[in-house]
């Protein structure tokens, strides 16, 4: 998607050769417009796939996932990484490890927003090694529901993520595939195929 990937080149800021922060326009600050774009994006790529939920992780997966659900006409649930008081135990429960942070979160999501006869699509912002999605997929299966696939706003290549999901027989779409963040800059998966067919 060359909307998002323009972003990326020039918004995006390269921490290190793994890390690429987008909290201009992603994760903290949110660019509405390229959102709605990304939403309608993932609301094509699905829209013969009888989606009846989206689900995301709180709480950077949210706006990305709010206008694929919009698009697709379908409610939007988002697994919370910490109980909420007013939780009782009616709760599928999942845990996550996340190597940015570098701690296992438990995430939940209530037993009343998904069921067996749901066909869910998992959206997240960023795909790495793959451990967000996995946990969001072990909700849905607790739920007998669906998974339809994963759309993925930003994917690292150069991590194992989508040959883990691949592997396991999941439909991944990402938005902008990362091959390499070495040296400070960004090189995109297509860029590297255009470059070698040159």
């Amino acid at each position: 998607m060359e909307q998002l990937k323009q972003a990326i080149r020039e918004r995006g800021n390269v921490l290190s050769n793994e890390v690429l922060k987008v909290d201009t326009f992603l994760n903290h600050q949110v660019d509405v417009e390229l959102m709605s774009a990304v939403g309608e994006e993932f609301a094509r790529l699905y829209k013969e796939e009888k989606v009846t939920k989206v689900l995301t992780l709180e709480s950077s997966g949210i706006a990305p996932s709010f206008m694929a659900a919009t698009s697709l006409h379908s409610p939007l649930i988002f697994a919370r990484k910490k109980k909420s008081l007013t939780m009782d135990e009616n709760v599928y429960v999942s845990k996550v490890y996340s190597f940015t942070k570098r701690e296992t979160n438990d995430i939940t999501v209530s037993k009343n927003f998904l069921s067996s006869n749901d066909t869910v699509l998992i959206i997240d912002d960023f795909l790495a090694n793959g451990q967000a999605a996995l946990g969001l997929i072990d909700i849905v299966k607790q739920a007998g529901a669906k998974v339809a696939g994963l759309g993925i706003v930003i994917e690292k290549s150069f991590q194992d993520g989508r040959a883990l999901l691949e592997k396991e027989g999941y439909r991944v779409d990402s938005l902008a595939r990362i091959h390499s963040l070495e040296n400070g800059k960004v090189t995109f998966v297509d860029e590297l195929v255009t470059t070698h067919n040159n």
